[in-house]
């Protein structure tokens, strides 16, 4: 039982010394910190709005509109990669869906692009 123990040491000081840093750091922060608010550091920030108070206000479309393009070309990353590693093993059939997916997705950024998305003023 002894061995058992001492090859979980090492990990058990390497916890201890990480959760006593953290502390430590947490604890500097709150006691050194400088704390100066103003009224333009308290107030609401969100989404490229001030803080109102009708809830049923209107967005712009915008704001959707670049969200789309970021899911667009985060699932393409995501999808890409594994496809780009094991290219060599690839048959046609996969190398054309890819292709297919590419073609998806590029019409979706041509979508974006044609409303506007892309242009802020």
């Amino acid at each position: 039982m002894d061995e058992m123990l001492r090859e979980y040491l090492p990990l058990l000081i390497f916890l201890v010394i990480a959760v006593g840093l953290g502390l430590v750091l947490m604890l500097s922060a709150f006691l050194i910190a400088v704390r100066n608010p103003d009224p333009e550091k308290l107030s609401a920030y969100e989404c490229g709005f001030n803080a109102f108070d009708d809830a049923r206000m209107k967005f712009d479309v915008r704001f959707y509109l670049v969200a789309i393009l970021f899911i667009i070309f985060d699932l393409e990353i995501a999808f890409l990669f594994p496809w780009a590693v094991a290219f060599k093993d690839i048959s046609d059939t996969g190398f054309w869906s890819m292709m297919l997916f590419l073609a998806v997705l590029t019409i979706g950024f041509a979508y974006e692009w044609k409303k506007g998305a892309l242009e802020w003023q």
